[in-house]
């Protein structure tokens, strides 16, 4: 996953030959903004004989006195190189549409060139410019400065000795904060196109850009041919056309998915980061301070780096063929991110009611709501905004839509979007109760393989269809593995849902395929959702599902429980419900956590108080109301399966298929369960709970 290589074989192929030694002489377009930083730097190389400024290009000429008499003042790049002044290298740090133009220019007039970040506006602006330096056979810098951190080899060697395991993945993390003055510096700040040209500033593109192009150079993806696919999911809360609150998803070509969670709405600025995730530990690199944290079982470790300055690199380049840091080719995976934000639908305001702004005038900025945990959790589930279903995201409509009285109450997900470590499944959310009260949660920041209501195992013949960590009689504890399966449609079966036959109840029957990590077919399962209203504040809903191996031999079904983990035994039917107040839950025999945990009793009831969640579709992105609602489960006739049961750690309700021993699915002897449950708005009580099941009846 980390190429420790690519970067300096593409640099010295693009060197095409070095340039002799000696003090050369440089060319700065742009003087204000970002040039002002590149001024400083040109003063402290030409102090120590490095260089030369021997001009300049802006049309807003500096103050005077601001350089020295030597440096020829010209109005922009183009009469710089008719007066030709002997320059080796032209500097380019000008408004992003500007970038391709100028640095085709430069390098028809046989200069090398450094420029700022993004290189380019477009695809096709990177190709252009890709040839013309091959053609020229001269050099291009791309001025993305944590390519020069030395902390960059020290990482890709403690991935390559196995420091922290097999690699699960790359995030970007950036949350800072940028005022309406920020978006009034120049008129390209905040557009994606400027009088028909595009710009695509933005979070990702621009002011985050850095951790975007970090996090790819990390996992590996360096060229166009790097980069397998990008999502994007982009919004803004600033009156701009660009996005300023995001989400990306890059696959690369080996394999990494590479996560950069974005916003310039955040409550106050925090250091920007990159994190490296492995199976025994992480890395995480604040490439603003050049300082990584190297964390393991065994603790936390800090270390601080130095830095290469990229203009010396693109010198030494040029003097001894020195690779370069950052060739414009190795901008290629950025320049692809780039690309697909360019050509994405604009950016989506979000709502003002998700919105607080703090401070007054120019000085005021946006706060996004809860953007910080939203942005954790999308990072730590691989997922987009939309797909965690965050209030103020776009819609994203499940693949069904489970109704009663024509009213939503579930919504169906085949598992498409689910991260590979949390063994995609389908399953429903947001399960809703008639007044429209979310009661199910999925993706949550602690534990993001639980998904809403449906069926998983942890241990299948030893292949997790669970997600996350796998628990181990032979570790004693969980680790991670590559044992993750998925499990998928095969058939449908029947589906007739309330919607369509206008009457109260609905069935969905389908066929489903578990497949190991490899793909091949492990399980064969039938399942039955049916479902129906009950009273104008209850409906009721019904699961059953049937195991059978998918080949000739016998297939254990196990639990961490199973596996010596004492009181571990979930596995099977499992409810993951949201964050909830005054939750109590009892069974007719019990109450509390401790008191139902474990127990084998007909009946379990939920009750407590929803803050109304965050619908994923179906549903407005203003959210569900909040309202008190019970849950009950009823399990089937003569079931001797425990309920598993979580209050305090988190809410969750399932019972065991496995709980402390594997249960055999045989060739002609699938392994059966049923479960059913009432999902009522209020707070029912034991009496109205009886009461309800003896009325319904028991399914058995």
């Amino acid at each position: 996953m980390i190429d420790q290589s690519a970067t300096a074989q593409r640099g010295r192929h693009a060197t095409g030959g070095a340039a002799p030694g000696g003090v050369q002489r440089i060319a700065l377009v742009g003087v204000h903004g970002f040039g002002e930083q590149h001024l400083a730097n040109l003063a402290r190389l030409e102090q120590a004989g490095t260089v030369e400024l021997v001009a300049v290009a802006d049309p807003n000429p500096p103050a005077p006195g601001r350089l020295a008499k030597s440096v020829t003042v010209f109005d922009n790049l183009a009469q710089l190189l008719a007066a030709d002044p002997g320059v080796d290298v032209v500097i380019l740090a000008t408004p992003i549409q500007t970038h391709a133009p100028l640095a085709l220019a430069a390098l028809s007039a046989g200069k090398d060139v450094y420029v700022e970040k993004p290189p380019v506006a477009s695809l096709a602006q990177f190709r252009e410019m890709l040839a013309a330096a091959e053609t020229a056979g001269r050099l291009v810098q791309v001025g993305f400065q944590s390519f020069g951190s030395h902390a960059l080899p020290a990482i890709r060697a403690h991935v390559a000795s196995g420091g922290i395991g097999d690699i699960l993945g790359v995030s970007a993390r950036g949350e800072w904060v940028r005022s309406k003055a920020y978006f009034k510096r120049s008129r390209w700040a905040g557009k994606r196109n400027l009088d028909g040209t595009d710009v695509v500033d933005g979070v990702a593109t621009n002011a985050l850009a850095h951790a975007v192009a970090t996090a790819l150079h990390l996992a590996g993806a360096h060229t166009l041919a790097d980069v397998e696919s990008v999502e994007t999911d982009l919004y803004r809360a600033h009156d701009t056309e660009s996005d300023d609150t995001s989400v990306l998803r890059v696959r690369t070509a080996g394999g990494t998915t590479v996560t950069c969670g974005l916003t310039l709405c955040a409550p106050e600025q925090q250091n920007p980061s990159v994190t490296v995730h492995g199976t025994q530990g992480e890395i995480t690199f604040f490439y603003t301070e050049d300082q990584v944290v190297f964390s393991t079982a065994d603790g936390e470790r800090r270390e601080t780096f130095g830095r290469t300055d990229l203009l010396e690199n693109l010198l030494a380049a040029r003097s001894t063929g020195t690779p370069l840091l950052c060739s414009l080719a190795d901008t290629g995976a950025f320049t692809t991110v780039l690309e697909a934000i360019r050509t994405a639908p604009a950016p989506q305001p979000i709502p003002p009611e998700h919105v607080i702004w703090e401070g007054e005038g120019d000085d005021a900025h946006p706060v996004v709501d809860g953007i910080a945990a939203v942005i954790e959790r999308a990072l730590k589930a691989q997922a987009t905004f939309a797909e965690l279903g965050v209030r103020w995201a776009r819609d994203l409509p499940p693949a069904r839509t489970l109704t009663v009285d024509r009213k939503p109450v579930a919504g169906y997900q085949d598992g498409s979007r689910i991260r590979a470590v949390s063994s995609p499944r389908p399953y429903l959310h947001p399960v809703r109760t008639l007044a429209g009260t979310v009661v199910t949660d999925h993706q949550p920041l602690d534990h993001v393989w639980h998904l809403g209501v449906g069926v998983a195992l942890q241990d299948v013949d030893g292949i997790n269809f669970w997600g996350g960590r796998t628990y181990t009689r032979e570790a004693g504890q969980y680790v991670w593995r590559p044992d993750h399966g998925s499990i998928t449609v095969r058939d449908t079966l029947v589906e007739e849902t309330a919607a369509r036959t206008g009457g109260r109840d609905g069935k969905l029957q389908e066929l489903l395929g578990w497949n190991g990590p490899d793909g091949a077919p492990v399980l064969v399962e039938e399942r039955t959702w049916t479902w129906a209203g009950v009273s104008p504040s209850i409906w009721r809903m019904s699961l059953d599902f049937a195991l059978s191996p998918a080949g000739g031999q016998p297939v254990s079904l196990g639990s961490p429980g199973s596996n010596g983990r004492l009181e571990g035994g979930y596995g099977g039917f499992f409810w993951r419900l949201p964050a909830c107040e005054a939750a109590t839950v009892w069974t007719s025999a019990g109450s509390g956590e401790s008191g139902v945990h474990g127990s084998v009793t007909p009946w379990l009831a939920w009750a407590a108080k929803f803050d109304g969640g965050a619908p994923v579709g179906g549903a407005s992105g203003a959210g569900a109301p909040a309202g008190s609602a019970t849950l009950v489960f009823v399990a089937a006739e003569g079931s001797t399966d425990p309920w598993f049961v979580r209050v305090d750690g988190y809410p969750g309700v399932g019972q065991s298929l496995a709980w402390d021993t594997p249960v055999i699915a045989e060739p002609g002897r699938p392994v059966q369960r049923s479960i059913t449950v009432f999902v009522a708005d209020g707070i029912l009580g034991t009496t109205d709970i009886e009461a309800l099941i003896n009325q319904q009846g028991n399914r058995s």
